[in-house]
């Protein structure tokens, strides 16, 4: 089963304390000596099918990148479940890459540990400006009113996948798009044990990113404006019990989908057992299960009324992948170097195009490549009807605790218990005490 992105662009389990201790960089270097380090070590997210898959997809351009430079880079293709724990492991040890893939709804967090190099005015000038990088990217690279801690990579938005099969079938002729179309078109889908939707109650960063969505459309967030936890508001609340009442109410999702883990959801999705999804940047998953490209159609996400855009109309998060260097690396000029020709207008088409995401580079996002049907509805989605998740340093932690809030209502449902404004108020005020006090 491919791991693909999805808990790249959201945080993992995260208890431990983010500390502010010096983090030595990956290459080593002659105390004293005026020589200029010739490798860098740098940690990739798995993006692809499988390691192995991404190695062959980047070693070719980490041997361009030396031939043009003659640095080395030492790739190390690190599995999402790992990621942000050797992150985290880094930077209280000193002993980490020079640069790194980060999920970058973790970029807040990992800011403050104060380990990562901030992207300053003269560092953004090294690898050709501020200005080359598309708003809504540039928006999750750290906290507000700080210099970015990290430089965008990849970009993802959440679109509807729909299988064209399934729907011809139930005579349903094109996909929802408010949810009240969802609950009615999910209905007729849900039938002779297939389902409409599939969901994945246990994967705590899926579950994030949908209620974050659907807060926006309720007019809430998780946070108030100063940074605080507002876990149990009116409009959260509703959120969550929307999103759990597509099982528990509306009926259109498997109850078996409630301990489902990543990807698993893809997975039926591919073998016609689940007519819809919600994910990211997901066709070349689907490709990698063995679909055609024309046994699936993708659409903007649901909004609650009228068209996909800003505010109350907000349909995605805005996903992706960010590029970071810690900032005690011995070989800073280096590591600049590796950002400035990874996030090149060149290297951006060759990277996103076999990873099937957007280039959150403005150049290389006019490129044809990323005119497909599929790519053009997650980049309007981006640059319309996206909004970055709270970037503050308790991100992690909010992921976790109300993810959890959410797959233990998925539970509930899945089991028949009832589900409730009271009940999902109760679970989302429990998640708000295991926040850090301020």
């Amino acid at each position: 089963m491919r791991r693909i992105r999805a808990a790249a662009c959201g945080a993992v389990a995260l208890s431990l304390v983010l500390t502010a201790a010096a983090c030595g960089g990956g290459t080593s270097g002659t105390e004293g000596s005026n020589e200029r380090p010739k490798t860098l070590t740098y940690w990739a997210s798995n993006q692809g099918a499988n390691l192995e898959a991404d190695k062959k997809v980047l070693q070719p351009e980490l041997d361009k990148f030396e031939k043009e430079t003659g640095i080395e880079v030492k790739l190390e293709v690190v599995p999402w479940g790992d990621l942000l724990n050797r992150i985290l492991t880094a930077t209280t040890s000193g002993q980490g890459p020079d640069v790194l893939n980060i999920g970058n709804t973790w970029s807040a967090s990992l800011q403050s540990s104060g380990a990562l190099l901030p992207w300053d005015e003269k560092n953004f000038a090294a690898i050709g400006g501020r200005d080359r990088f598309v708003g809504s990217a540039l928006g999750s690279t750290g906290a507000e009113g700080q210099d970015p801690a990290a430089v965008p990579l990849y970009s993802m938005a959440y679109a509807l996948y729909y299988n064209k099969k399934m729907f011809a079938e139930a005579g349903v002729r094109k996909p929802p798009a408010t949810w009240a179309e969802m609950a009615a078109v999910g209905k007729r889908l849900s039938r002779d044990g297939k389902w409409a939707l599939g969901a994945e109650g246990s994967n705590l960063s899926n579950n994030i990113h949908q209620v974050f969505v659907l807060a926006k459309q309720h007019n809430a967030d998780f946070f108030t404006p100063d940074g605080r936890p507002d876990f149990t508001s009116d409009g959260a609340v509703a959120a969550v019990k929307q999103y759990v009442d597509l099982m528990a109410e509306d009926r259109i999702i498997a109850p078996g989908n409630a301990e489902y883990a990543q990807n698993q959801s893809l997975s039926d999705f591919a073998k016609d057992r689940t007519a819809m999804v919600l994910w990211q940047t997901a066709s070349a998953t689907f490709t990698s299960q063995g679909m055609d490209e024309d046994e699936w159609g993708v659409a903007p996400a649901p909004v609650r009324s009228g068209k996909p855009g800003p505010g109350a109309a907000t349909n995605s998060m805005v996903a992706g992948i960010n590029l970071a260097g810690f900032k005690n690396t011995k070989n800073i000029d280096g590591a600049k170097k590796f950002v400035a020709f990874m996030t090149s207008d060149e290297e951006q088409v060759i990277l996103n195009k076999a990873y099937g995401s957007i280039p959150p580079v403005k150049a290389a996002q006019q490129h044809p490549a990323f005119d497909t049907p599929a790519l053009a509805v997650l980049r309007d989605t981006l640059a319309t009807s996206a909004t970055a998740l709270p970037q503050v340093p308790e991100e992690s932690q909010f992921e976790t605790v109300v993810g959890t809030a959410v797959k233990e209502l998925f539970a509930d449902a899945a089991a028949g218990r009832p589900v409730t404004t009271g009940s999902v108020r109760a679970k989302l005020d429990k998640a708000q005490q295991q926040m850090p006090k301020k």
